[in-house]
């Protein structure tokens, strides 16, 4: 096999026990993108920016802030709507539950 073939596997397998939490979090690394359409995670919900504010903790004014380009989001809330993309449920979930 060659090393491109070995390190995809390595790396599936790294990925498999990340995803079932027997990883060390020491042993990688999060990946927060440096840019974030927040419309885009918005609209690909199906939810207006008010029911959006309200279902994910932001304030109104705020959302429009970051649609518009007029604030940028930092790595935090970044982080954050990486996970409200690709997870809604749980996020919605976990808000619900606390």
């Amino acid at each position: 096999m060659t090393a491109f073939g070995k390190g995809l596997i390595e790396s599936a397998e790294q990925a498999l026990a990340i995803a079932r939490g027997e990883a060390d979090p020491a042993t990688y690394r999060v990946h927060v993108p440096p840019k974030i359409d927040v419309r885009a995670i918005r609209t690909g919900l199906g939810l207006t920016q008010a029911e959006f504010a309200h279902r994910f903790g932001f304030p109104i004014g705020t959302l429009r802030d970051l649609e518009q380009g007029r604030a940028s989001p930092d790595s935090s809330t970044r982080a954050y709507l990486t996970v409200i993309r690709r997870e809604p449920e749980v996020v919605q979930r976990a808000l619900v539950e606390s």
